[in-house]
């Protein structure tokens, strides 16, 4: 505002109009006095007819011959000792005589241009006129025979929405396989390499790998309601392979699914299944084993979710079941895990409030409970425990910015054995994804676990992870990966804590939306308080992927 003013104090001394052609390139603001001024949408140069007027009245009518005329324009002189040119009266063949409007003006007072105002008489009327100054009047315009029609007013047209530079069309993008209702994503990788120490122990020795891993995505193509899932499955086989036996298979596998009720009322479904094992190294593993004993753990979830305007309340109850197979030692003999076997019972709530379109933040309290098979351990541990956690984070949804979820909070379980100390300490959680450019996409993942254990005296291990991954676009068909890693098992009840690092570099060629080719390295160090555990490993991978 202040800058109009200052722009309008400079002009109220000289009102003129402006030059018939004006700078193309400067903005000009709209003088259409029924909307707001704002600065026309910049088009090229062209010319327009305009015929004679025809019902308009000049601004400066009826002013008197020394009243205020706005337009500013010096009247003519009438000449000494003859009348005015512009007071002889017009012939009855006049067309101006004829007319029947008396507001008509005269045939020289034409309009300018330039500014939508009267010509003063015996000014010529211009033929043309820019394009970037728009007449500000509601009078018609007679237009001679032939001539097209002339468009008063700026024709005023949203540009075409431009996509952002952050989301362009990836011509590598699978495009899925439609079977009905629901769009399938296959895929499966086929990796080679060589693992420097694959027993992850101090001193191992190297061996070479290969890895099968097939996936499937599914998502439903329905108007209402939802399912997704996500299968993902890997074996690692080693050669020559040690004792214990190294080779196994990994399963991760979720299904979730949500049926609106009515527009605000949701149900939640959830159900998921992992097959795994203990990783090489640790501690709750027995002496003497042939192979790595698999565990799966199979669970559901069901909730309930009720939309009060920006207010979103969710509750949802979960079950687990824990199996361990039974251990096989290298003198043949078998051992039981019977004592690992649980079933976890939980429930959660969680409250979020929508702060702004693609921000929730969210507060969430949760509590489970554990149940062994077995009253005790073989070690004689009651090893029954009840967890509480309270979580504050807010979900992001910015379109091609940021995404995901981050939580952080506090978390305590206890034991039934009183021998068995609590486990409480601050809990994390997030999965962001953030669009920097259109080149650089990072990633941040971060995750808070308490698992049970085996060693006699110890509660359970607490294991926080956070992991960083940068990934560039050096063409459009060639990906450079960087991916840094930290983790802290801490084993509450005895004095052990390992700190793990990792880093690794890799480069992804595109071939086409069906195959592309994989190179990784991959090199992780674990140090612990207690001698005898550290160990430093590197990983060279080299692999083809099928995706449709």
């Amino acid at each position: 505002m202040a800058v109009c003013a200052v722009l309008w104090s400079a002009n109220a001394t000289a009102q003129t109009p402006p030059p018939l052609y004006t700078d193309p390139l400067a903005p000009n603001l709209q003088t259409d006095l029924r909307r707001p001024p704002v600065f026309q949408k910049f088009t090229r140069p062209g010319l327009v007819q305009l015929g004679p007027p025809a019902n308009f009245s000049p601004p400066a009518s009826g002013a008197g011959s020394t009243g205020f005329d706005s337009t500013n324009f010096r009247k003519k002189q009438k000449p000494r000792g003859r009348a005015s040119a512009g007071n002889q009266r017009a012939p009855a063949s006049d067309a101006n005589a004829a007319s029947p409007d008396t507001n008509a003006a005269p045939a020289d007072a034409n309009i300018s241009a330039a500014n939508g105002r009267a010509i003063a008489p015996g000014v010529a009327l211009p033929l043309t006129m820019s394009p970037y100054q728009t007449p500000a009047v509601t009078g018609s315009f007679a237009q001679a025979p032939g001539a097209p029609p002339v468009e008063l007013g700026p024709i005023r047209k949203l540009p075409p929405k431009r996509k952002a530079h952050t989301e362009p069309d990836d011509p590598y993008a699978p495009l899925g396989v439609h079977v009905g209702a629901f769009t399938l994503f296959p895929a499966i990788e086929f990796i080679g390499g060589y693992d420097t120490n694959p027993a992850r122990t101090a001193g191992g020795t190297g061996a070479s790998l290969y890895t099968i891993a097939p996936e499937l995505l599914v998502q439903s193509n329905w108007s209402r309601h939802e399912l997704k899932a996500e299968l993902r499955g890997s074996y690692i086989g080693y050669s020559p392979d040690e004792t214990p036996t190294l080779s196994r298979p990994n399963f991760n596998g979720k299904i979730d699914g949500r049926i609106d009720v009515t527009r605000d009322t949701r149900v939640d479904l959830e159900t998921r299944l992992l097959v795994s094992t203990d990783n090489p190294g640790s501690p709750n593993l027995q002496a003497g084993l042939a192979k790595l004993p698999i565990f799966t753990t199979i669970g559901a979830s069901a909730g309930l979710g009720q939309t009060f305007s920006r207010f979103d309340l969710a509750a949802k109850g979960d079950f687990d079941r824990t199996v361990y197979q039974n251990s096989t030692l290298t003198d043949g003999s078998i051992d039981s895990n019977d004592d690992r076997n649980y079933n976890r019972y939980g429930g959660t709530l969680r409250g979020s409030y929508e702060l702004s379109p693609g921000v929730k933040p969210y507060v969430e309290v949760g509590a489970d409970t554990r149940v062994h098979d077995l009253n005790a351990d073989f070690f004689g541990y009651q090893r029954d425990s009840k967890g509480l956690t309270g979580l504050a984070g807010s979900t992001f949804l910015l379109t091609n910015v940021l995404t995901g979820d981050v939580g952080i909070g506090y978390g305590t379980r206890s034991y039934e054995d009183p021998r068995l100390e609590s486990i409480n300490g601050v809990l994390g959680n997030a999965s962001l994804i953030w669009t920097a450019n259109a080149l650089n996409t990072v990633k941040f993942t971060a995750a808070s676990t308490v698992g049970e254990s085996t060693v006699p005296g110890v509660s359970g291990q607490l294991s926080r992870d956070v992991g960083l991954q940068l990934d560039h676009s050096l063409r459009r068909w060639l990906i450079a990966t960087i991916k840094l890693g930290f983790g802290v098992d801490d084993y509450v009840g005895m004095e052990r804590e390992d700190r793990r690092f990792s880093a690794g570099a890799g480069l992804t060629y595109k071939i086409s939306r069906s195959v592309q080719i994989k190179g990784e390295f991959q090199q992780y160090w674990l140090h612990s308080n207690v001698a005898g555990n550290d160990y430093t490993a590197s990983v060279f991978l080299l692999g083809v992927r099928f995706q449709r």
